[in-house]
């Protein structure tokens, strides 16, 4: 399940990079940007430390976008994917790599603000 959590920020990473090249809002530009550059450096600390936990994520899905949604609405939906499974991919207990998911979810949330407010 920790591999699909992954699989997902990956995904999150690409939609949002792509979407940063095509827009033509400075405000939806600097906030994508700054995403894509921070999903990643959360995923990789997130990849590294459960793996140290419970072992190798040999196998992580390719995840391939669903549709043509906007970008909030998609970077939402996938944030929501998260928090469903982050309890049943790492145990509940395990503060540190849940102090981690909590960063994702928080960029998340950041970044959907300015999405939202700055247009």
């Amino acid at each position: 399940m920790g591999k699909n959590i992954i699989a997902i920020l990956f995904l999150s990473r690409g939609i949002a990079h792509r979407e940063h090249l095509w827009t033509t809002s400075l405000a939806r530009h600097l906030a994508l940007e700054a995403f894509y550059k921070e999903i990643v450096e959360l995923a990789d600390t997130l990849t590294e430390t459960a793996q140290e936990r419970y072992g190798m994520f040999k196998d992580i899905p390719y995840l391939e976008p669903e549709g043509e949604a906007d970008v909030a609405d998609e970077l939402e939906y996938q944030m929501e994917q998260v928090e469903e499974m982050r309890y049943k991919a790492f145990d509940k207990a395990d503060t540190p790599i849940q102090n981690i998911v909590d960063e994702i979810v928080g960029l998340y949330l950041h970044t959907l603000y300015k999405l939202r407010r700055f247009k």
